[in-house]
Formats: C-alpha cells, sequence, structure tokens
C-alpha cells in the first residue's frame, strides 16, 4: 500500500500543469526612480500563463537586494504570481557585512514617510505592469523586508489585498484605531529570534487588536532570525540561522494565504 501511494504522488508531480515549469519563469531588471535615486528591481513572471494575474512584492532583507530576493521572486513566479524583487537602496546595492547592512537600513527607516515612499516607488512599479492585476496585489519580506511591508500595511494610501513578515523586526503602529490597517497580516516568527525583543512583540499584536486589523501570527520553536535563508549560517553572525522545517512550512502557509486573499 505505501509504494502505491508513493507511485501515485510521483505521478501527480510528474503530470503537474505546464505552468508550474521552471523553465517557463522569465525575468528582467526594471529600473526606476524614488525622486533622484535610480532603484533596479528585478521582476519575474510565468510565461506559460495568459493575461493579467495577481502581483506580489518582495523586498529584501537588510543586506540589500542580492540572490535570495531574486530567488524568492523566480519561485513566486513559478506559482503563478508576477513578482518584483524591489531595490530599497538605490543601484541594486547589496552587501555581506553586518556593518554596511545596518547603516544603510538605518538610513532608510530614520525618517518613516521616506522609507514607506521608497517601498511605494517599487509598489506602482509593480501595479502598473500590463501582466499585473492591479485590484489584487500582495507584499511579502524578510527581516527589513517584513518590517518595510507592515509600513505598507500601516500607510493609508497603500492598496494591498496582504502583507507577509518573514521574520521581521515588527514595527508597532502609532496611534492605532479601528479600520488603520486594512491589507491582511502574516507573520512568522523564530521564537528564538534575539533580534526582537518580548515587549516589542506585544506591543505589535496588541496595536492590531486595537486596529481590529485581520491579522494571524505563526511562531515556530527553536527558529533564528534570518530562519529562511539557507546562507544565514555561513555569515557568521550572532543570533542568525537557518531552519529547514520554519522554511518550508512558512513558504508553504504563505501560498495558500496568497490563494486566500486573492480569492476574495
Amino acid at each position: 500500500m505505501k509504494r502505491l501511494l508513493g507511485v501515485l504522488f510521483f505521478s501527480l508531480l510528474c503530470v503537474a500543469s505546464p505552468h508550474q515549469s521552471w523553465s517557463a519563469v522569465q525575468s528582467q531588471t526594471v529600473t526606476y526612480q524614488d525622486g533622484t535615486v535610480e532603484l533596479k528591481g528585478y521582476l519575474a513572471w510565468n510565461d506559460k500563463i495568459k493575461g493579467k494575474r495577481p502581483g506580489v512584492l518582495v523586498v529584501h532583507e537588510w543586506w540589500g537586494i542580492n540572490d535570495y530576493a531574486r530567488k524568492r521572486a523566480r519561485m513566486l513566479a513559478k506559482a503563478g504570481y508576477v513578482a518584483m524583487a524591489i531595490d530599497m537602496y538605490g543601484k541594486a546595492q547589496n552587501t555581506k557585512h553586518g556593518a554596511t547592512a545596518k547603516a544603510w537600513m538605518r538610513q532608510i527607516t530614520k525618517n518613516v514617510s521616506m522609507w514607506r515612499q521608497r517601498a511605494l516607488a517599487g509598489l506602482e512599479q509593480l501595479r502598473n505592469h500590463p501582466r499585473v492585476d492591479p485590484h489584487h496585489i500582495a507584499a511579502i519580506g524578510y527581516c527589513f523586508g517584513g518590517a518595510t511591508v507592515m509600513q505598507l500595511a500601516y500607510d493609508p494610501k497603500t492598496d494591498l489585498d496582504g502583507v507577509v513578515s518573514f521574520h521581521g523586526s515588527l514595527p508597532v503602529l502609532d496611534s492605532p484605531k479601528p479600520g488603520a490597517v486594512k491589507p491582511s497580516v502574516l507573520v512568522y516568527h523564530g521564537h528564538a529570534d534575539k533580534f526582537v525583543p518580548r515587549r516589542r512583540i506585544l506591543s505589535f499584536t496588541s496595536a492590531l487588536e486595537k486596529a481590529e486589523a485581520d491579522w494571524r501570527m505563526v511562531t515556530f520553536g527553536g527558529a533564528r532570525h534570518s530562519f529562511t535563508n539557507p546562507d544565514s549560517d555561513a555569515l557568521n553572525m550572532p543570533g542568525l540561522g537557518y531552519h529547514r522545517r520554519a522554511d518550508q512550512l512558512s513558504w508553504s502557509g504563505m501560498l495558500g494565504f496568497l490563494k486566500e486573499i486573492f480569492s476574495r
């Protein structure tokens, strides 16, 4: 019986629909502006799918737009979405040095209005793309990117179906009022993440409750900061660590979340 089930499962994999093939995934660099700052994003889509489809914004970790962010965009394209990994620092800058990444991140986050505007510049590029259904867009982000998509959720000018934060820093909504957070919110957090104090988690979730937001949070035991990134172990930075199970479960859960919010 087990052998029969294994054969059936393998058969299902072999007859997967053509638009799930990696060979259909196309990509290109997108150059755009935020004021005088030149930004270089990365757009990915599935060429087998015809017509408009939902778009998903991808916001990088504090390292900048790199191969990891581009990989996530291609994975979303394989799943049937148009995905754009945006550039929050300008000219596609990225680094593997924590001090440099921290300085770049602080330069962006010190002014919340400018922080949101930088992300909105990328969002408009995605929304206006001819392959994208402008009425169905979500944003996902990792680490600094997770905080960034939460800022988009807090911005009244942002019209998103939902946002997903992976090991983000969980910025707290100021003066939460009912209706202040319109997108649905999904948060994935590592219980062993030392970068996010417990009191901030409480403040973050309390503010979402006061805003009467549609939110959910999944915490993985034993998972540290950057648990979705297989390269995090090689960085030798205290507090970072890849957690394969949390990575897999959070990605599959996110795909279900996207299907849910885009079907409304």
